[in-house]
């Protein structure tokens, strides 16, 4: 059975245990067909020069996942200081733990700095590596140098996924050679994610069943859009009564929302729901008439692919691989940065009707396809470049 050391922070742990849901639900089943072992490297700040949007400091170890094996493992950082050198820094903290796991392949999610941390311990290893692009790795590379380490990886990792082909086309003209790059579209649990009764679902949440209801799950940060969302819900308010945004997720940026909602006057429409729990997800876009994402920057956003299998029309941005997934058959796509575009396509999907069972239609993909696809890319890249032993 083919032995696989995964490398990334994009995963499941105490300090975030809804990140990386996307990779935790792809390599679970692939676990079915591989060893897989999880290397969770994390920067740990001194306390006093701990970044304020860190929500946490040092990541409990026992932490653990269903149906997969992980280790968190802390290595020394410095806010921005450190961060050129904290693919390193992950590489000489884990490099010892992959050693002793022995593996066939190495895998790293998220290009830097994890995807280098990989590369190096690849290299160290004498076996292949695998990287895998999510989007803001490529669309946000940093400072010059860690954007020379991202690139480093693009040319030399021995294949890179990506999860649309925005990123892929990115990536190749960052050098990646387009032979070995391949997109793997997310999944979705079609189990959790699917069409049922509305009124149901707004009996559940309290929401009132005479309401428009506008749903925004993922993470409070002004780089989703959530502030234009505010903005529109303001200038459809007037002509829109019934009209009522929920923005259901946590972050960094909650305050900062909450304060422009009270400025705006639109606490009374506008509501901060709070986190939830990743069944519930499926409850707050049933009880919606649309899901809305309006990112300045995507990959491929299981929000959408979620809302959709649900049978809920979506509003996005025409960004990342947003535009693989949907089309105005399903919802509206929306420049980004606009609210007033976004308030116009809000308005025009709520007043059309749409057949929930036809939108589901639209997206049958579930979490066993990406599965079986980054499988059959780990057993062709380790069959076609087999272990070389290390020099120590």
């Amino acid at each position: 059975m083919l032995r696989i050391a995964v490398i990334t922070r994009y995963f499941p742990s105490s300090g975030e245990p809804a990140q990386g849901r996307s990779l935790y639900e792809t390599l679970r089943l692939v676990a079915r067909s591989a060893e897989i072992q999880v290397f969770y490297p994390n920067a740990a700040y001194p306390s006093l020069l701990k970044p304020r949007s860190r929500l946490y400091d040092k990541l409990d170890p026992a932490f653990s996942v269903p149906h997969m094996s992980v280790n968190y493992y802390n290595h020394p950082a410095l806010p921005l200081v450190s961060r050129p050198l904290n693919g390193w820094m992950s590489y000489h903290t884990l490099m010892p733990h992959v050693r002793a796991f022995a593996p066939d392949l190495v895998f790293g999610c998220f290009l830097y700095p994890a995807g280098f941390t990989a590369l190096r311990i690849g290299k160290a290893l004498g076996v292949p590596v695998v990287a895998m692009s999510i989007g803001s790795d490529i669309n946000r590379m940093g400072d010059p140098i860690c954007t020379w380490l991202t690139k480093s990886v693009l040319r030399e990792a021995d294949f890179l996924v990506t999860v649309c082909d925005d990123l892929s086309k990115k990536a190749v003209a960052e050098g990646a050679r387009p032979a070995t790059t391949r997109t793997i579209l997310n999944g979705c649990d079609l189990d959790i994610f699917h069409v049922f009764d509305q009124s149901r679902a707004r009996q559940q949440l309290k929401i009132d069943p005479a309401i428009e209801a506008v749903v925004y799950v993922g993470g409070i940060d002004v780089k989703k859009g959530v502030r234009e969302l505010v903005d529109a819900a303001v200038a459809l308010h007037s002509s829109r009564p019934a009209l009522h945004v929920y923005l259901v997720g946590n972050g960094a940026d909650r305050s900062l929302i909450d304060g422009l909602i009270r400025s705006r006057n639109a606490a009374g429409y506008v509501h901060l729901a709070g986190g939830c729990t990743f069944d519930e997800v499926a409850i707050w876009m049933t009880a919606g008439n649309l899901v809305t994402l309006p990112s300045y920057m995507e990959g491929c956003p299981n929000v959408v692919l979620e809302a959709l299998a649900c049978g809920r029309p979506v509003v996005a941005t025409n960004v990342g691989g947003i535009p693989e997934i949907m089309s105005d058959a399903c919802g509206r796509l929306v420049p980004a940065r606009e609210s007033a575009k976004l308030a116009e396509a809000l308005a025009d999907v709520l007043d059309r009707s749409w057949d929930p069972t036809a939108i589901s239609a639209q997206w049958g993909r579930s979490w066993s396809a990406p599965a079986a696809e980054l499988l059959e890319v780990f057993q062709s890249v380790a069959s076609n470049r087999p272990r070389v032993p290390s020099a120590g």
